[in-house]
């Protein structure tokens, strides 16, 4: 190794020929992302492969060279898969460190890859390349939380519940039906990622900094290699452009509202009050103080990390709202925010598909509950409007039913016939055959409603809908 070669070894940097001195150590600390984008590593590589092959087509690699710097690439990437290769104190970023480990394996012939692209260029490819797999390893979790959904939804095809509004007693449902409009909640958030990868399927690769490169690189080439399915056609909005970023996070963000919603009806359900859940012990905690305690801490973790997300994606907008063209080294606050939501949606979601998929749920406190604070109302109405009532007389002569009923401590099936004429002419004794809430419910069977009928056919389709989103996943971009 020539004594050249040991001063690279001992500190690469990707910059610094104009300067006559280093970095002050308040701006190298500012400065130093490697601590966070090593996260980036695999992908970088993956990248620098596919630019290597560029520059031997284009003459600027012999063939013997792009052996050996393909050769050193693959090395490196199984280092740094087993850890036998990490990034040093020095190293300013995943590039510095990965470059620093080219040398040290190639000598000058390292430094030859850098030809013709940019960090601008490559952190914009390598971050892209980064959220489309672990999107798809997003998706994949969440189809785990689906189809435990789904199987609860199957065992309670049959069980009745209060469906609400307000958080008060509206109209019975199925539970099934309940539980499956979660998933469909769900389901869309997997059609935003996928929508969303398709606007992120282009490379910036052969961007260089802003402006492209007088080498004969062939960026089209390049994003095929790569799993895009285009190069991007304006190399400043290449370097520049973060609305892949910031629109991941906000389906990321949406996603965690979901999870949180679905976390406070498990809160609600789990407690005293409602009684319709139990926890199982493996997914529940305890009290360190009153002994009887289990508490439904996944569900009300995530709740919490909703707001950690939705504050991603508004940092993201904040940090984005007044860059100029191109590059700015404000970006490099583009990626932890990523990372983070990948990481916080990757540890939530199993956790939530295991407290689904083991919960006990009491389908007779929910048969019990369905058609208590007057929840067959509706049907007592829609009844009255069956009989050429107009709805607006139905309504009052029910709503001034229901205030005699709570006046007298009764519920709807218990007044006489008497009563009910006292109340209103328009209630005759043939209410009463709308006052069964198995009766109710099947009664419900238009498109997308709570009759067995209607809901089987959701939980069909979904279980279909969750069986393509895992195709999905599992197909690699790249």
């Amino acid at each position: 190794m020539t004594s050249d070669e040991g001063e690279q070894q001992e500190r690469t940097s990707l910059w610094g020929g104009r300067f006559e001195g280093g970095p002050a150590e308040a701006l190298a600390r500012l400065s130093v992302s490697v601590h966070f984008d090593w996260r980036l590593a695999p992908y970088d590589l993956l990248a620098s492969q596919a630019h290597a092959r560029v520059l031997h087509r284009a003459g600027l690699l012999t063939g013997d060279e792009l052996s050996r710097m393909l050769g050193a690439l693959d090395e490196l990437r199984k280092e740094v898969a087993d850890g036998s290769f990490r990034p040093r104190v020095e190293d300013e970023d995943v590039h510095t460190a990965l470059e620093r480990g080219l040398l040290e394996k190639l000598g000058t012939l390292g430094g030859k890859l850098r030809a013709g692209r940019s960090r601008n260029d490559q952190v914009a490819t390598d971050l892209r390349l980064y959220l489309r797999d672990h999107a798809r390893l997003v998706v994949d979790r969440l189809a785990d939380l689906e189809q435990a959904l789904l199987d609860q939804a199957e065992q309670h095809l049959d069980t009745p519940a209060p469906g609400m509004t307000h958080l008060q007693h509206a109209q019975p449902v199925l539970f099934a039906h309940q539980l499956l409009a979660h998933v469909q909640a769900f389901a869309r958030d997997v059609h935003r990622l996928r929508d969303w990868d398709l606007r992120t399927s282009v490379s910036p690769l052969g961007s260089g900094a802003l402006a492209g490169s007088s080498l004969p690189v062939d960026p089209i080439s390049t994003a095929a290699e790569l799993g895009f399915g285009s190069a991007a056609p304006n190399s400043m909005d290449a370097v520049s452009d973060r609305d892949f970023a910031a629109e991941f996070l906000f389906v990321a963000a949406l996603l965690g509202v979901h999870l949180s919603r679905l976390g406070e009806e498990v809160v609600l359900w789990n407690s005293t009050e409602f009684g319709w859940v139990t926890l199982d012990d493996a997914f529940s905690t305890g009290s360190s103080i009153m002994p009887q305690k289990k508490n439904p801490d996944i569900a009300e973790l995530a709740r919490g990390k909703a707001g950690r997300l939705i504050g991603h994606v508004t940092g993201q907008l904040a940090m984005l709202k007044g860059l100029p063209l191109t590059y700015d080294r404000d970006m490099q606050e583009a990626q932890e925010p990523c990372f983070d939501a990948v990481e916080t949606l990757l540890l939530v979601l199993p956790a939530m598909a295991g407290m689904i998929a083991t919960m006990t749920v009491h389908a007779d406190v929910l048969e019990a509950s369905a058609p208590t604070g007057f929840a067959l109302a509706t049907d007592v109405a829609e009844l009255l409007v069956k009989n050429g009532v107009p709805f607006r007389e139905a309504h009052e002569a029910v709503g001034h039913l229901v205030v005699w009923c709570t006046v007298h401590g009764k519920e709807l099936h218990e007044v006489s016939d008497a009563e009910l004429a006292h109340v209103s002419p328009h209630l005759t004794p043939d209410v009463r055959s709308v006052l069964d809430v198995r009766g109710a419910i099947a009664a419900r069977d238009g498109h997308g409603g709570t009759a067995p009928v209607r809901v089987q056919e959701q939980l069909d389709t979904v279980l279909l809908e969750v069986a393509a989103q895992r195709r999905w996943a599992a197909a690699a971009p790249h």
